[in-house]
């Protein structure tokens, strides 16, 4: 083991995303806009008798909650990342929220598409100018909260910290990625960002169908415009729904090239692979279980040694079965 101490043996498993923290501060703001910009979009929408101003309000609260979930995994995850219990770290914390999240999505795009199915039936008069405004307003908000929360690979990935892990297999020198796979999208704030943008395109909606009402007086343009608001944030909700769940079930998304990539750095020479799992541990992190069989055993860290080129692998775990040569 060329003189290791049992010490340095030890490493951590902290597999959270690179930009955990930036992304946890955001959300909490993000949070604290929505929640204010709702509290005056119920009392507007009393005041002017603007049922779809209460509803739009309502429906930010329960926007608020489910980005909470995501706040609030963000910071468990940190809290339990050196966790000995979590053997597999908390990175996939994230992954969990954003699925839960996902589903409340759904429901309200459930929700929303039965309320407006009931307007449609019973239409209701609405005070136009004011409900126009605070719309306005609350489409502004929630805009600038999507910009912020917008997940943005192109700029942070520079400086990936994967190297400070403790890894004793893990310091190859890192020219930053030639290919960023899907895997290291942070699901949790991914949904965060739905639940924003949702209530964007749900205020957007309501403003058109809020204007052409004023002018024309068409009273059934707001309930269908709610129905194709519900039916664009399910779309979405079920786009979140099958992408985190693919990361809880281990599932290799389509386009990575991991295990292929493993695969060319160390079979030949009679080495081969005869069992391979990798899965995601957390965004932009995976660990890999390798059983290579070969008629020239070395020790599992020379096996280790040539996978240092690939960053996303975070963990390694190498078994060697000897061949009779």
């Amino acid at each position: 083991m060329h003189g290791h101490s049992p010490d340095t043996l030890q490493h951590e498993h902290v597999f959270l995303g690179d930009n955990h923290e930036r992304n946890e501060r955001l959300t909490w703001f993000v949070i604290a806009l929505t929640a204010t910009m709702m509290v005056v979009e119920i009392v507007a929408g009393t005041l002017y008798g603007s049922m779809a101003l209460v509803a739009d309000g309502w429906h930010m609260s329960t926007h608020a909650a489910a980005m909470l979930i995501s706040a609030l995994a963000y910071f468990y995850a940190r809290r339990h990342a050196r966790n000995p219990r979590f053997t597999f770290g908390t990175g996939k914390l994230g992954d969990l929220a954003g699925f839960a999240s996902a589903i409340i999505l759904a429901l309200i795009a459930l929700l929303i598409g039965w309320e407006s199915l009931l307007r449609l039936a019973n239409p209701i008069p609405i005070d136009f100018t004011q409900a126009i405004a605070v719309a306005v307003i609350g489409l502004v908000v929630n805009l600038a909260s999507a910009w912020l929360l917008k997940d943005d690979h192109h700029h942070h990935h520079g400086h990936h910290g994967h190297h400070d892990h403790g890894h004793h297999h893990d310091h190859g020198t890192h020219h930053g990625h030639h290919h960023h796979h899907a895997g290291g999208r942070d699901n949790n704030l991914r949904a965060a960002y739905l639940h924003v943008l949702a209530d964007a395109l749900t205020s957007l909606l309501a403003i058109a169908a809020l204007l052409a009402g004023s002018a024309y007086g068409w009273l059934w343009l707001d309930p269908l415009m709610g129905i194709v608001g519900a039916l664009v944030i399910a779309r979405w909700s079920w786009g979140l729904i099958r992408d985190a769940g693919a990361v809880l079930l281990d599932v290799i998304p389509e386009g990575e090239d991991l295990p292929d990539e493993i695969r060319e750095a160390l079979e030949g020479d009679g080495d081969r692979i005869t069992d391979l799992h990798v899965w995601q541990v957390g965004p932009g992190h995976h660990a890999a279980i390798i059983s290579v069989a070969t008629p020239a055993p070395k020790t599992p860290s020379a096996y280790k040694d040539r996978l240092t080129h690939l960053h996303e692998l975070s963990h390694v775990t190498v078994e060697v079965q000897p061949l009779p040569a």
